[in-house]
């Protein structure tokens, strides 16, 4: 099995792809630390049984792995691939029965407008950031207020701030002008 690797522009984080599906569909799963994972996914529990993995996040096809800041990704790469290679190569189940993302209350005079926000951010922000080896989920609305987690990648990455404000406010005000301000909120 072969695992292609790419830089994302978090420099603590590195987007693992093997070239098969992960979570197989749209849905993305991040887990923050070794407590998240556990029962959902022993693909991320065999990845935090490694020395400085500080994050794990499933996408489709790909697994971004945060590590600890003082660890170089020249010690560290070979090891992942080498448990990212065993685990894929083993058939086991990325993640354990429907691990579904966080639930969220919408009013329903608002379920016009979300509708509009979820298919901007499905068809517009996620594939982008998914190319660096993040996600952004939806978690609410409420009072011309989203409420979006930067996941992945994009958790903790520097510029993350900047993408929410200056590329996703901008264009959901754009295109749904009942949205003000875009909030991130954390898991």
């Amino acid at each position: 099995m072969f695992i292609e690797t790419e830089n994302t522009p978090n420099p603590a984080t590195l987007k693992f792809l093997p070239g098969r599906p992960v979570t197989g569909d749209t849905r993305t799963v991040d887990f923050g630390e070794a407590s998240a994972a556990e029962g959902r996914s022993e693909l991320a529990e065999t990845l935090f049984a490694l020395p400085d993995v500080k994050r794990v996040f499933l996408g489709s096809d790909f697994v971004s792995i945060t590590k600890a800041p003082d660890v170089s990704w020249g010690d560290m790469k070979p090891v992942v691939l080498s448990t990212l290679t065993t685990f894929f190569e083993s058939g086991r189940d990325v993640l354990a029965g429907d691990d579904e993302a966080l639930k969220y209350d919408i009013a329903p005079e608002d379920a016009d407008v979300v509708v509009r926000i979820r298919d901007l951010l499905d068809t517009r922000v996620r594939p982008a950031v998914a190319g660096d080896g993040g996600d952004i989920a939806f978690r609410g609305y409420k009072d011309g207020i989203v409420y979006l987690t930067m996941q992945g990648a994009c958790s903790g990455c520097p510029s993350s701030r900047a993408t929410l404000k200056h590329g996703v406010e901008n264009m959901l005000r754009h295109y749904v002008p009942e949205v003000q301000s875009v909030e991130q909120v954390e898991d």
